[in-house]
């Protein structure tokens, strides 16, 4: 764990030195246009680096790299074993630059370098490592047959791989979609969200350090309009894997009926449900949890719990554990180590989420927060925010505001919670907290959900797949499903003398 005080992290920040070019057939390049953008730290307004502003010639460049190294077989022909141990390697050299790749994103989004430091960069080597364990693990199939038959069923990559990924976990999320795709064998071209390219851009060169070939893993800092959308249309892209919003997940898939009908795995919006039950007997926890939940990562997070439904005998006295636990995680510098919340990623998203808790303001009852904050007298920061008595229609109980914005709800009976929880075009994820094991089970089983947490929040490992149901997308990451992404089926049939 990196110890370190609010000085230490301050001076390790003005000693950073970025990477600004994308990063194209293993070499950093400039975009062609020369065009750049200013990536921005959202704590303090400042620039911190012009980034090259890929377009469609660069997208272009980057996909012909791709193809040409997949051709070549330098990494999809290379032995399984092979693979495992450059992808191990990796791992290894994000845990030796952990404090650089926690700043990189602390920087560029305003998220605590606490978390990311304990939470993002260990997190990133652990799934490169997990999936790098699973590569000689993965069995291909010798299908029933009759004599004079052999049918062999084979997993094989698919090629180049197109990933878009978004702003709110950098690292994490680039290396949830790529650790997958390069240990089966795929070339990639990731697209990081133009808000926070600077630690991708620093792991294409730790994977080439790694021994990751040239043009098997690329890097094309750009805007969605303009290099997302020939990513998603170009013809010579196998699959693409989006995180991001439901609007932009549709996009992809049109953009693939567009092209060559090339897979899309979105993982989209969220609005997740958390039901907590008069029969829960540690309220304590489950508001610490609850909390948790919703002001984490300063709420942008897509299976954030931001609708809470709480039975109505006991929603007063829970009311007040929420309120009392908001005012103690106001935001704060984000390298300092007692902050307990970050900067909101940009102004435009800064001012979406204000836009949503004004219009709140005429319709629930504000019980803490509701305004924007500064340190320094600077930044996007936002207060935590909670509504009471929010009506289940209420658009703060409807659309994703992707801030630290909570809607309390009562119910009274687990019908009724069950049934408001489903009514929503989202399925990303929801949590249930009681002590009675059949409830447990029974709304656990009825929840819409990609992902259902009883007695916590959010739960996910290496081991369990991450994804949605209905408009949250149904790509998945993570456990052994995420090589189904990223792989097909090969049947080869041999005829014999039996």
């Amino acid at each position: 764990m990196l110890d370190y005080s609010h000085a230490d992290w301050k001076s390790r920040a003005k000693a950073l030195q970025f990477h600004s070019q994308a990063f194209i057939g293993g070499k950093f390049v400039d975009a062609l246009s020369g065009r750049t953008f200013d990536s921005i730290n959202p704590a303090t307004g400042e620039t911190l680096s012009a980034v090259a502003e890929c377009d469609a010639a660069d997208v272009d460049l980057a996909v012909v790299a791709a193809r040409r190294a997949y051709d070549s077989g330098s990494w999809s022909r290379m032995a399984p074993g092979d693979r495992k141990v450059v992808l191990l390697k990796l791992a290894d050299l994000i845990r030796a630059n952990l404090a650089e790749m926690a700043l990189l994103d602390s920087l560029d989004m305003g998220k605590l370098v606490t978390d990311a430091a304990t939470i993002d960069a260990p997190g990133a080597a652990h799934f490169f490592q997990w999936h790098a364990e699973a590569i000689d693990k993965l069995y291909d199939e010798v299908a029933p047959t009759g004599p004079g038959d052999l049918a062999l069923v084979s997993r094989v990559p698919l090629g180049v791989v197109g990933a878009v990924t978004p702003w709110n976990f950098p690292l994490d999320m680039a290396t949830w979609k790529s650790a997958a795709a390069l240990a089966a064998g795929n070339s990639v071209v990731l697209k990081p969200a133009e808000q926070s390219p600077l630690s991708a851009l620093r792991l294409a060169e730790l994977a080439a350090e790694a021994g990751i070939p040239e043009g098997v893993f690329n890097v094309i800092p750009g805007f969605g309009h303009t290099a997302g959308q020939a990513l998603g249309r170009h013809m010579d892209v196998d699959c693409l894997a989006f995180t991001g919003s439901t609007q932009i997940g549709k996009k992809f898939m049109e953009y693939s009926g567009q092209s060559n009908l090339k897979q899309v795995w979105p993982e989209t919006g969220g609005k997740s449900p958390n039901l907590i039950f008069a029969d829960c007997e540690d309220l304590e926890t489950a508001a610490d949890m609850a909390a948790f939940g919703i002001f984490f990562n300063q709420g942008e997070v897509c299976s954030a719990n931001s609708r809470l439904y709480v039975e109505r005998s006991i929603k007063g006295a829970f009311v007040e554990k929420m309120i009392a636990r908001a005012e103690a995680t106001q935001p704060g510098d984000p390298l300092d180590p007692a902050s307990k919340m970050g900067a909101i990623v940009d102004a435009r998203q800064t001012e979406g989420i204000m836009a949503a808790v004004e219009a709140g303001k005429e319709t629930a009852r504000l019980v803490t927060g509701g305004a924007r904050a500064f340190v320094d007298g600077k930044g996007c920061f936002v207060q935590p925010t909670i509504f009471d008595d929010v009506d289940h229609n209420d658009p703060l109980a409807r659309e994703e505001i992707f801030g630290p914005v909570l809607s309390i709800i009562p119910f009274d009976s687990e019908e009724q919670a069950i049934n408001m929880a489903n009514d929503s075009i989202y399925g990303l994820a929801a949590s249930v907290w009681t002590d009675n094991l059949s409830r447990a089970l029974r709304v656990s089983d009825q929840l819409v959900a990609g992902t259902v947490s009883v007695n916590t929040v959010d739960a996910l490992s290496a081991q369990t797949p991450f994804g949605g149901m209905k408009q949250s997308g149904f790509g998945r990451d993570l456990s052994l499903h995420s090589f189904d992404k990223y792989t097909a089926l090969k049947t080869t049939w041999i005829k014999y003398k039996a």
